[in-house]
């Protein structure tokens, strides 16, 4: 596995999607400590899919807001305000 600072990973970018298409795994670091990880597509990360049970743990857990056939009270474009 690859590391390298997101300043070089910027400037570099499309060498270092290369290194990922071959296969290659590339932790970016800011400032020493590890902000993204690029894999190959297909392959999972460490923590992808139990980040992704918790979370729809948690939404099945948590009761909905609005019941079935009740209307809201805001607009789509409220979410933009």
């Amino acid at each position: 596995m690859k590391t390298i600072a997101a300043a070089e990973a910027n400037r570099q970018f499309s060498a270092l999607l290369r290194e990922v298409a071959q296969g290659s795994e590339v932790t970016v670091v800011s400032r020493g400590r590890p902000v993204a990880k690029i894999i190959p597509p297909g392959q999972s990360g460490a923590g992808e899919s139990g980040g992704r049970t918790a979370l729809l743990a948690r939404l099945k857990a948590q009761a909905a807001r609005i019941k079935r056939g009740e209307k809201r009270n805001w607009t789509r474009s409220d979410l933009y305000d």
